[in-house]
């Protein structure tokens, strides 16, 4: 259940960072199944859950709230300067994220 659970939130992660090939209903429609995944992950993984994995999830959100914020007020450019800084963050963390918990995977099952 785990790792179809973590495949299918890297699938949704791939297509939501090529919004330009995809387009901004696919972008919106990933982002949003990667909320619920991001969700059922963290349920998932709640017994070794610390501070920095709820405060991904809050990036994560506040993220997805700017980007529903961007397509209501579009004119407003700050908030799209908002939310693509936001996005770059939580690709940033997402991979330090996966680069540590890869390297513990790796070394629980040798």
């Amino acid at each position: 259940m785990k790792r179809i659970i973590n495949i299918l939130l890297i699938v949704t992660f791939i297509v939501v960072i090529m919004v330009p090939l995809t387009g901004i209903q696919i972008h919106k429609l990933s982002s949003a199944l990667f909320l619920v995944l991001s969700l059922i992950h963290i349920f998932i993984n709640r017994q070794r859950l610390r501070l920095k994995g709820y405060l991904l999830l809050l990036l994560i959100a506040i993220t997805f709230i700017s980007g529903l914020f961007v397509m209501i007020f579009d004119e407003y450019s700050f908030l799209v300067i908002f939310h693509k800084v936001l996005s770059i963050c939580v690709v940033f963390f997402l991979a330090i994220h996966i680069f540590i918990y890869h390297k513990v995977f790796v070394k629980k099952k040798n």
